[in-house]
């Protein structure tokens, strides 16, 4: 359809895109970094929280790695996030409520210090030489759920900065501050727990979170605007009226939720190291950091992402790519032979390499395309809730972004026992044929227009 509302006209076309008419500007390629510039308080909290979670990432992996290197079991690395999974839940749900009742500044920074204290008590307890999975289980689901209320809280936040024209540029360099948390973080890891052990590797996260409170300090009070609920069952069933009335908003938590629970293979990324590619923890680290690589990539190249105006439709054609690049990494793993006997102290020397850059590259692209998948989910999100709900829906979006992939260790815990192939080969097709569906099933959703933004 045509848009002549103005000089500035545009037109949309079948692609999803917005193709701009002769003689007029098109946007940079290169991501746009005007939010830094209109709002110190983003950039300051920006920071905070890519650092921070530098170390949030590193702490995940070497808790992956202990796990594994105590129990030498898929399954119980998997057990890590599935037990954080219901806490991870509640804590969403609730950090939600509160952002959506008090000062947003003080809900995160309370949740930054149980954050941080549960991190020194994972240092502490690789100091100690403990080595028990059952308190690693319990430390990593006090940080989870810390994480949780931070997120839910830092979300809500974010557009009581920016006005709604930098929403999906502030998304883009969100996506940049992950890639490098999901590509420093990881291969920082994979390089510490390999040259000097555990204890060093998680005191480093111990130093690097205290980045968090830096931008979180530094805040203006931001209380929700227009009438408040006090945290309960009456203020979530609020929100979830909203939501059920709210068919574009649901709809991006669906199609997360199909991408997360069959896409995503991390938890192999340790017998892979071992018994497939080779390479021991510097290939985990250096599957993990792919990924994160392809999302760095797509978000420093996301200038023109700005002038698409369907995007509902832009979701469902990335996590279908999403679920495209996860099955060609299970068909890289069918395709090479299994090497017994390997370790996780295993130098890069022991990797095969073409399967591994094979690998690196099918997670780089499924890195790239979930991105560009949420620079427009968390846009939309922000752009159509209003302020009075937004702690709630982040909360319930908090809880698909971090719940759905616990849902998804579980499935290639289970799976992985017919073959270390098939989760990732099996669950990336059933993400193009799910979301395909979802896509047929919603066409308002792909109608959305972001010049015109509705629930």
């Amino acid at each position: 359809m045509d848009d002549t509302s103005g000089a500035g006209s545009c037109k949309i076309g079948d692609d999803g895109g917005l193709s701009t008419p002769p003689g007029s500007a098109r946007r940079p390629l290169v991501v746009d970094l005007s939010p830094l510039r209109a709002s110190p308080a983003f950039a300051r909290l920006f920071v905070g929280n890519t650092v921070s979670g530098i170390g949030t990432q590193l702490t995940v992996v070497a808790v992956g790695l202990e796990v594994y290197d105590i129990t030498r079991s898929t399954f119980a690395v998997a057990l890590v996030g599935a037990f954080s999974l219901v806490p991870m839940i509640i804590a969403g749900l609730y950090g939600g409520m509160l952002a959506d009742a008090f000062d947003r500044r003080k809900v995160a920074l309370v949740a930054a210090v149980f954050a941080w204290l549960s991190t020194a008590a994972i240092a502490l307890h690789a100091w100690l030489g403990i080595r028990e999975v059952a308190l690693l289980y319990v430390l990593a689901c006090v940080n989870a759920v810390a994480g949780t209320m931070i997120s839910t809280s830092r979300a809500a936040i974010v557009p009581r900065l920016l006005p709604p024209r930098l929403l999906p540029a502030a998304a883009a360099l969100g996506g940049i501050g992950t890639g490098l948390m999901l590509t420093v973080g990881p291969a920082l890891a994979g390089i510490l727990v390999a040259g000097v052990g555990f204890p060093l590797t998680y005191s480093v996260d111990v130093v690097l979170f205290s980045f968090a409170f830096v931008g979180i300090l530094t805040l203006p009070p931001i209380r929700p605007e227009g009438a408040t609920s006090r945290p309960g069952l009456s203020s979530l069933a609020e929100g979830m009226r909203f939501l059920r009335r709210s068919p574009n908003i649901r709809t991006t938590f669906v199609v997360d939720l199909i991408a997360m629970t069959f896409g995503q293979p991390r938890v192999l990324y340790p017998v892979v190291g071992t018994l497939v590619i080779g390479g021991g923890a510097v290939t985990v680290g250096a599957l993990t950091a792919s990924f994160a690589v392809g999302s760095l990539l797509s978000s420093v190249f996301s200038g023109r992402l700005g002038q698409v105006r369907l995007q509902g439709r832009a979701v469902n054609r990335s996590v279908a790519v999403y679920g495209a690049f996860v099955a060609a990494f299970g068909l890289v793993l069918a395709l090479t032979p299994l090497r017994p006997g390997g370790g996780l102290d295993d130098g890069l020397a022991a990797a095969q390499p073409v399967a591994l850059v094979a690998a690196a590259v099918a997670l780089a692209g499924a890195g790239a395309a979930d991105n560009v998948s949420s620079i427009f989910r968390s846009t939309i999100l922000q752009a159509a809730a209003p302020d009075s709900m937004r702690g709630r829906l982040q909360g319930i979006f908090i809880v698909v972004v971090t719940g759905g992939p616990r849902l998804g260790d579980l499935f290639v815990g289970l799976v992985a026992a017919v073959g270390v192939f098939w989760p990732p080969l099996l669950g990336g097709a059933l993400v193009v044929v799910l979301v395909g569906v979802v896509a047929r099933l919603t066409p308002s959703f792909r109608r959305y227009d972001a010049e015109a933004p509705t629930p």
